[in-house]
């Protein structure tokens, strides 16, 4: 019986070990930092639990040069090895994709996809001198030439990527050697792939084997989801103007709590997101002085003027703020139209009341007794008592006061008023 139970164990965990897995992880969007760490992630979930493979799934317009080569770094060294699929049809791994498409151990392409267009550019989207330019051009190439060359692929066509933004089909890719296999998706890659023999960036061959393989998708930690969700910097800059309005409402509102704690939760939220990304200093100074023109408004009323130079400033600056030309990474105009017009009115307007409510005149404490008027009870001489507000206080005038005589307060010592002599009222 025992024997019998071994020999099940041992033909379960065989036939456990027959069936592949591979982790698959999804770059959608645009190739920032925090993309870096979610590939980092999935890299060490697939060497921590054995899987056969990474697959990399590609659909971007392109990112920052910086991260995408933290990415290819990770590639190189990942000790499991990494599949590179530009897919669903539609997709496109354009610019800074197009190095990672090439990065990878195998790269392939789903039918009605493209890649290419690598030419760097300026993140501003400003234009280089010709120095630069060949500078940061040659750097780009040399990188596109060692990737290329250490994977085997048309070395001079993945060039023209990066010197003449030349772009290709899933066709003319796999024509010109820049992929190893067109695959409509990835069950159909993994088939395909199954007993391919690989050559890993150190030189070591490999021989894939995908039988039955089961794809596992990586799941981001909650802290890489946070930072997915509000990488956009539109949303960054909404959360950052939404907690400045909570800040603010706490100081104007002291007593209450929950606007504050919220609003410096977005702030730092916001400011997280915007750290992330290249921050133009000329946009950050518009906003600071939109934020200041608010001010002098609600305590130098002029009439509008500063409170429209605010919101356009705010307007500007949202748009500026970041600085850079990757699509999808810029301020749009209606987010900064929709943060400024509202900031502008809500900043006015609170900041109008607590102003006035400051120039106001005190009514209540000690403050508030002094021009206050009353009536001696009795003969002041020069203390007495006297009746002010429905109270009696002890009083200490600087003249003579008759009895029931209008008395003027000017001042208070401790528990003692000091008074004289108001004028009649006449009726």
């Amino acid at each position: 019986m025992r024997l019998c139970l071994k020999f099940a164990i041992i033909s379960a965990l065989c036939a456990a070990s027959a069936f592949g897995r591979v982790i698959e992880v999804d770059i959608d969007g645009i190739v920032h930092p925090i993309t870096v760490s979610v590939v980092a992630s999935a890299i060490a979930q697939a060497q921590r639990e054995h899987a056969d493979a990474l697959l990399i799934r590609l659909s971007t317009p392109g990112g920052f040069m910086d991260a995408m080569r933290d990415i290819i770094e990770e590639i190189f060294h990942s000790p499991v090895p990494v599949i590179t699929w530009v897919g669903p049809a539609g997709a496109r791994a354009a610019s800074a994709g197009f190095f990672l498409l090439e990065s990878g151990d195998v790269a392939a392409m789903a039918p009605g996809t493209n890649t290419g267009a690598s030419h760097p550019v300026l993140a501003d989207g400003g234009q280089m001198d010709a120095v630069m330019n060949t500078k940061v051009e040659n750097d780009a190439a040399a990188l596109m030439r060692t990737i290329a060359t250490h994977r085997g692929r048309n070395v001079q066509e993945a060039e023209k990527a990066v010197r003449q933004s030349v772009s290709w089909t899933e066709q003319e890719a796999l024509n010109d050697h820049l992929i190893d296999l067109i695959a409509p998706d990835p069950g159909t890659l993994l088939r395909d792939l199954n007993g391919r023999r690989i050559t890993r960036f150190d030189g070591a061959m490999q021989t894939l084997h995908f039988n039955d393989t089961q794809v596992d998708v990586y799941g981001p930690s909650l802290r890489q989801r946070i930072l997915i969700a509000i990488a956009d910097p539109n949303i960054a800059l909404i959360l950052v103007v939404l907690g400045a309005l909570g800040i603010y409402a706490k100081f104007a509102m002291p007593g209450m709590f929950a606007p504050g704690v919220i609003g410096a939760i977005l702030v730092l939220l916001g400011l997280t997101a915007l750290s992330m990304l290249p921050i133009n200093w000329l946009g950050a100074g518009l906003m600071i002085l939109g934020l200041i023109f608010f001010v002098i408004e609600a305590k130098y009323p002029t009439h509008g003027i500063l409170a429209v130079g605010g919101a356009v400033g705010l307007a500007l600056g949202a748009v500026m703020l970041v600085d850079t030309n990757v699509p999808g990474m810029r301020v749009r105009w209606s987010t900064a139209v929709g943060i400024a017009l509202p900031f502008a009115l809500i900043t006015s307007f609170l900041l109008t009341i607590v102003l006035r409510a400051r120039r106001n005149k005190v009514v209540t404490g000690a403050e508030g007794m002094v021009g206050q008027t009353g009536v001696a009870v009795g003969e002041l001489n020069p203390s007495g008592t006297v009746l002010v507000r429905g109270e009696y206080w002890h009083a200490q005038a600087s003249a003579r006061v008759p009895a029931s005589e209008p008395v003027r307060i000017t001042g208070i010592d401790g528990l003692t008023l000091r008074v004289e002599s108001a004028p009649h009222k006449e009726t």
